[in-house]
């Protein structure tokens, strides 16, 4: 059972809170409708019930707090607006990413593109799919961990009526099954037809929570629906008979062809056109809504749809059949640490964003190498980084610190994983995965980028500037901890600023505003040396390594010494400490 209590939303400055003191409960095996005008607090209540909006109050989810669920994805599944997905991703793409994070095998994606009638269009980009592709790509990333209670934040809004048919006998099907199923809607009628239980709210306040039926018949009232080209004339006579017959019936014209009459039936009507000669091109019973008009939740464009649309929905087999056939997931999640560097491997490579940095950084690096080996003048370290004096940085080091803040940045620009808080790895391996990708990806980066420009100084200029140095080992650690130390400096940045841009700008902030400071202490004259700091670590160290790895230290040493070695460590540390200050001791992701 789904149980709200108390919640209530953080008011913003002097305005009243949008939830105020909610409390109702969803059962399972029920699809429950919360009923509410635009702007009543709906979605600010899905948003409390998973911990994604600030505010009092609690939620239990068969008894427990989302906190203290050890694998949310299999509890609830959430589907908050649009899919939150790259455009240039494709539907399978963004699915088997989701697999990753929720911890399911990667062939759950196609199960769910074929629950959803999706798989023909499986490497569609999410750019190019409908309104109603998108619901039912946001249903089956919902559906994943194959929950026991649905959040859906009007799913139904703007489909058409063969769409909706679909969406909500899927609905039917998993609350059949023994689920919890909770949606948002601002249509009375809908919520009349397709929910067993409908929880009315209004200002953030609860109004009533009534059973479907009940709610029929206290918030709505039959009516029959006519269509005649004689429509004024058929009203006056329905109004005549009915005062002879001393019958409460209203008649209401809507439009110069439409009437709707309340306290009638479709016999009596069409007895009436009968006797009097008048033809009737429509004559069916609805339900109308007493409520107030379109402000408090009735849509005007919804009467001019046709009588298919006023049908009560039937919960077809199909989807309950499909829900049934779904391969059976096992009872605990994979606890592997492994989870969230599946998910930032398929983030990093299921655009074409990567391919195309390192492309750009490729040719970026070959033609800056081969201009400045023209004037002889440059050193071979310059010639292989491709780092003329103009630039505060290498073409690699900048695409890396690039790679590191598009990893953050696309999780707020297209929060895959804030629509539930179910389908988010535990934030330290989260960014554990994406400080061991990135500086793979920069790693992977600069080694393509020296070896290119080898190759194309040798191609260009002959033999003469392909020699290996002599100190090619400090060279290798000072280039791979420039490249690795710009691309955390850029995840970092972005993961505190929660912007790309951010993320880019704390990048060039290391040459242009650390590494000045920092060359002011590295250069100031010392009166000591830390020669032999090595074999004294030796000494007070509980665990004795190899004396082949002194070289490294000595080669780390002298990479820390240089002004934007000092920089980036400094900028590390700072932005680590924000991100840690700032991210972790949230309890969700936003």
């Amino acid at each position: 059972m789904l149980q709200a209590i108390g919640l209530t939303s953080a008011p913003r400055r002097d305005l009243p809170p949008a939830v105020d003191d909610l409390t109702f409960e969803a059962r399972p095996g029920q699809v429950t409708a919360l009923l509410g005008a635009a702007g009543s607090g709906k979605t600010t209540v899905l948003r409390l019930m998973l911990d994604l909006a600030p505010g009092r109050g609690v939620t239990y989810f068969r008894g427990r707090p989302l906190y203290r669920i050890a694998h949310p994805a299999r509890e609830v599944g959430a589907l908050l607006g649009d899919v939150p997905g790259h455009p240039a991703r494709t539907a399978r793409g963004q699915l088997r990413m989701l697999c990753a994070a929720v911890g399911v095998p990667a062939a759950r994606a196609n199960d769910m593109l074929d629950l959803v009638g999706l798989a023909a269009l499986a490497d569609e980009r999410l750019s190019m799919l409908s309104l109603g592709m998108d619901r039912r790509l946001g249903l089956a990333s919902a559906l994943l961990g194959d929950p026991h209670t649905l959040l859906l934040d009007e799913p139904a809004k703007g489909l058409s009526p063969r769409e909706n048919c679909w969406l909500y006998g899927l609905l039917r099907g998993h609350a059949a099954q023994g689920g919890t199923v909770l949606y948002t809607t601002d249509d009375a009628k809908e919520a009349a037809r397709t929910a067993d239980r409908v929880v009315t709210i209004e200002g953030g306040r609860l109004v009533a929570d009534q059973d479907a039926t009940e709610f029929a018949r206290t918030r709505l009232r039959p009516r029959v629906a006519v269509r005649t080209p004689h429509a004024a004339r058929l009203g006056a006579l329905v109004t005549r008979e009915a005062r002879a017959a001393r019958r409460s019936v209203e008649v209401v014209t809507e439009g110069g062809t439409r009437l709707s009459v309340y306290g009638s039936d479709c016999a009596q009507i069409g007895e009436t056109a009968f006797r009097h000669g008048i033809p009737v091109h429509r004559l069916a019973e609805e339900t109308g809504d007493t409520g107030p008009g379109p402000a408090q939740g009735q849509d005007p464009a919804r009467e001019q749809q046709p009588a298919a649309a006023e049908a009560p929905v039937k919960a077809p087999t199909e989807p309950l059949q499909s829900l049934q056939s779904l391969p059976s997931l096992p009872r605990r999640p994979s606890r592997s640490p492994l989870r969230p560097l599946r998910y930032e491997l398929h983030r990093l490579l299921g655009t074409r964003t990567t391919l195309l940095i390192a492309t750009a950084v490729l040719a970026a690096s070959v033609t800056i190498s081969v201009l400045l080996a023209r004037t002889g003048s440059t050193p071979l370290p310059a010639l292989l980084a491709a780092w003329p004096d103009i630039l505060p940085l290498p073409p690699a080091a900048f695409g890396a610190g690039l790679l590191g803040a598009i990893s953050f940045g696309e999780e707020f620009r297209y929060p895959a994983l804030a629509a539930a808080r179910g389908t988010v790895p535990r934030r330290v391996g989260l960014l554990l995965a994406k400080l061991g990708v990135s500086a793979a990806a920069a790693l992977l980066l600069g080694f393509l980028v020296a070896v290119a420009d080898a190759q194309a100084l040798r191609l260009v200029y002959g033999e003469d500037l392909t020699h290996v140095p002599d100190k090619w080992l400090s060279m290798a650690v000072s280039w791979s901890g420039l490249t690795v130390g710009c691309a955390w400096a850029g995840l970092l940045g972005a993961g505190v600023f929660r912007a790309t841009a951010a993320g880019v700008a704390a990048v060039l902030a290391v040459p242009v505003l650390v590494a000045p400071v920092a060359q002011q202490m590295v250069v100031a004259p010392s009166a000591r040396s830390v020669a032999g700091l090595p074999g004294r670590l030796r000494e007070v160290a509980w665990l004795q390594w190899p004396y082949e790895i002194d070289p490294w230290l000595v080669a780390a040493m002298r990479v820390a010494a240089q002004p934007v070695g000092a920089a980036l460590a400094l900028s590390l540390c700072a932005l680590l400490c924000a991100y840690l200050f700032t991210g972790l001791r949230r309890r969700t992701y936003r």
